[in-house]
Parts: structure tokens; sequence; C-alpha cells
């Protein structure tokens, strides 16, 4: 199988412009190829997830990866897939966090000695002039276009600024650029960016002729990618400051059982053969392959002793094992009443509830457990020796739990 076919059967690939073209420079190692990231956060989030292993599964195979960190488009913001304008960040702040994304993206990619290339678009975006910029590239663009492109017309309705209107060209901008400098022949990205990506390709033919080659690839990352990294509690990050690596392994393991084959083929680098056989797994063993997802993808971002640690805490919820890295609330003397801690002072004191009212009707309805063992009596009360006695792991429904420490 090729490089690009594995690319195909892992479900990457969802557009292409001109796949003879892409099948040659990919399999031969001979792509030049960036992928965009815009710096509106201090850390990477799983939605970036896809990019970042493709970026290592192709560089794998002999080809160059850039990593554009978007300090120029960041000042202006991404329309596509939202209702609102993002909010204005300084410089400062868009610097740190381009600043952390390398860090990250390192675990990924290997940028020694011209393996691979970081480049901020800030470098010319921000020197640019601008009547200079509307006679060089302003002709080259069709208002008529860009207003029918997905990322335009969803904002129409609820008002889309000319700041933002702006975005195409500088997203554009940025493929020529690459394409001059750094002679970046492919870029990548998701399907949400298509129009934006067509528009990088066009303005390099039409700015250096029809023999200036430029090949884009869209991905999956819209439908997929994206909707990975967000759940009811917000982002999932890749800076363990901001998600623990429990919390990351654990986001893994509670995958949905359509999702879990899907995730590994996109994200895991195990051979498709092994993944393959688990499509006839069922019941139990869907949970087998959601432990083996989560590990795999834990190890690529937090290394292999704090997947291990976090897949022993996680199987703590469920036998009782070692808790040692899950996320621990301390209760104190203050919380005793009477030398003990009832069950809704516990929830409440953990966090995992807000009120003793709604740990009461938590408890009420079968959502609590201690230990693996279900609390249905709001009386259940517990003495410092028992807390510390062992692993005290305190569960509410299936995805807030943590380890009781009394101190």
């Amino acid at each position: 199988m090729t490089v690009y076919d594995e690319l195909v059967a892992r479900g990457l690939i969802a557009q292409v412009t001109d796949e003879e073209e892409i099948k040659e420079l990919i399999n031969n190692g001979k792509a030049t190829f960036y992928i965009g990231f815009d710096p509106t956060a201090d850390s990477l989030h799983v939605g970036h997830f896809m990019a970042l292993c493709l970026m290592k599964r192709l560089q794998m195979a002999g080809n160059k990866p850039i990593a554009l960190i978007g300090g120029g488009t960041g000042m202006v913001g991404d329309p596509s897939g939202r209702t609102d304008m993002r909010q204005m960040m300084t410089p400062e702040t868009i610097q740190h966090n381009c600043d952390c994304f390398k860090k990250q993206m390192s675990r990924f990619i290997d940028f020694s000695e011209g393996k691979a290339l970081m480049v901020n678009n800030a470098d010319w975006l921000l020197d640019l002039n601008y009547v200079e910029l509307l006679r060089e590239v302003g002709p080259h663009f069709s208002v008529n276009n860009m207003l029918r492109a997905e990322c335009y017309k969803q904002r129409m309705e609820k008002g889309l600024s000319f700041l933002e209107f702006n975005y195409m060209i500088m997203q554009s901008y940025d493929f020529y650029e690459l394409f001059r400098k750094y002679g970046c022949n492919m870029q990548f990205g998701g399907d949400d960016q298509w129009s934006n990506m067509l528009g990088g390709t066009e303005l390099i033919r039409r700015k250096l002729g029809k023999d200036a080659y430029a090949m884009t690839i869209t991905l999956l990352l819209n439908s997929e990618g994206k909707k990975m990294g967000k759940t009811q509690s917000g982002a999932v990050w890749l800076d363990p400051n901001k998600t623990s690596p429990f919390e990351f392994y654990q986001y893994w393991r509670n995958v949905g059982d359509a999702d879990v084959l899907k995730c590994l083929r996109m994200l895991t680098f195990l051979p498709l053969e092994q993944i393959d056989e688990m499509d006839a797994w069922e019941g139990s063993q869907l949970n087998q392959a959601k432990e083996i997802l989560a590990f795999e993808l834990t190890k690529l971002v937090h290394g292999e002793e704090e997947a291990t640690k976090a897949q022993e805490s996680s199987r703590a919820l469920f036998s009782g094992g070692n808790a040692a890295d899950m996320p621990t609330a301390e209760i104190g003397e203050g919380d005793l009443r009477d030398g003990k801690i009832d069950i809704m002072g516990l929830l409440v004191a953990a966090g995992l509830c807000a009120s003793r009212g709604e740990a009461r009707r938590n408890v009420q309805q079968g959502g609590v457990s201690v230990n693996g063992e279900k609390v249905t009596d709001i009386s259940a009360a517990y003495t410092p020796e028992e807390i510390n006695a062992e692993d005290f792991v305190l569960r509410r429904g299936k995805k807030k739990y943590c380890k009781i420490i009394y101190k």
C-alpha cells in the first residue's frame, strides 16, 4: 500500500485538486506541504490532532512539513465555522500562544536539520502596504466568488465584518509566500477551508504563471477532527496543565462505540491490518478497543509513562486499581460533621456537584458511586480513616470523578 493509499484507507482525504500529481509527490517524498494553525489559545487541542498526526505520518514517509503559525492571520480571525467575530488579541498574547504551539508541535514533528520548518505569517503579513496589496493581489479575487464561499455564506445573515472578509486573501497570500520562499508545493486543511485554499492555488498561478506548481488537499478536519476537539465541558487541550494526562486519556476512553475504529484509523499509528481485525469486535471488546485508542494517543502526546499511569487510574474507576494519576480533591476537619462527611458533602467538596440539593438528586437517581459501588442512601457517611485507608474514588455519572484525600 502506498503512502497516499494509506491516507485514503484511514479516512483522512476528503477532496483533492489533482490526485495523480499529489500521489506522485507524496509517495516519493517530494511534497513540501503546510498546514496553518491560528494561535487563538495558548495550547493546541484535540481538534488539531488530525493535522498533527498527518504531518507526522507524511514526514515519516520523507516529505517535508511546514507548520505555519498564524501570527498575522490571528490578528484578524478566521470566520469559518463561527457565528460571531473572534475577540481581538494583543500582539503579546499572540506571540505567547505561538511559542506554546511550537513546544507542543515538537512532540509530533522533527524540526531538526531541515526536516521541517515552523514559520509565522506575521513575518510577511504585518509588513504589507495596504495599497500595494490591493494593487498586487486584489485584481486576482472576485468578490462574487468570495461571497459564494461557504465560510462567508454562513455569516451573511448575522453580519460579516470587512475585517474578516479579508481573511481569505490573507490565507491565499500565505500559500503564495510559502511557495516563493520555501518551495511549498502542497497545502492541507479542513473542508471548511476549501475556498481559502483554492484561492491560494489560483493566486500562485495568476501571479507566477501557468508553470507555477501548487497542489491543494483538504482533510475531514471540520466534520471529524474539530468535532473531536470539543466536549460538553469545553476543549480538550494538549497542554497537561489545562487537561491532565488522565483527563486526556479518559476523553478518548469515552468515545462512542461508532467512533472508536474511525479514531483508531485516523489518529493512531497502529497498522491498518491490526485495526481491521477489530471490525468484528463488539460488546466488551469495544471497551478494549477504546483502551487501546486512549493509550496510544496519550502516549503520543504525553509519553508512555504518563499513558500507563492514566490507564491504571482509569481502570481504578471500575476495579479499584492504582488511582495515582486521577484528579484529586482534598477535604479537612472543617468538612466533617460528628467526625464524618456524608456523601452529599463529599460531592460538593469534590466539585462534582454545585450544591447539596443537586448532590441529593444525583444520589437518589443512582448516579453516584464510591470505589465502584453505587451509593443510593443520602445518609451514607465516611470517616477520615475510611477515606485514607485506600484509594477513595468518588464518581458522579459516567465522566465526573476524582480521588478523595483527607488532610
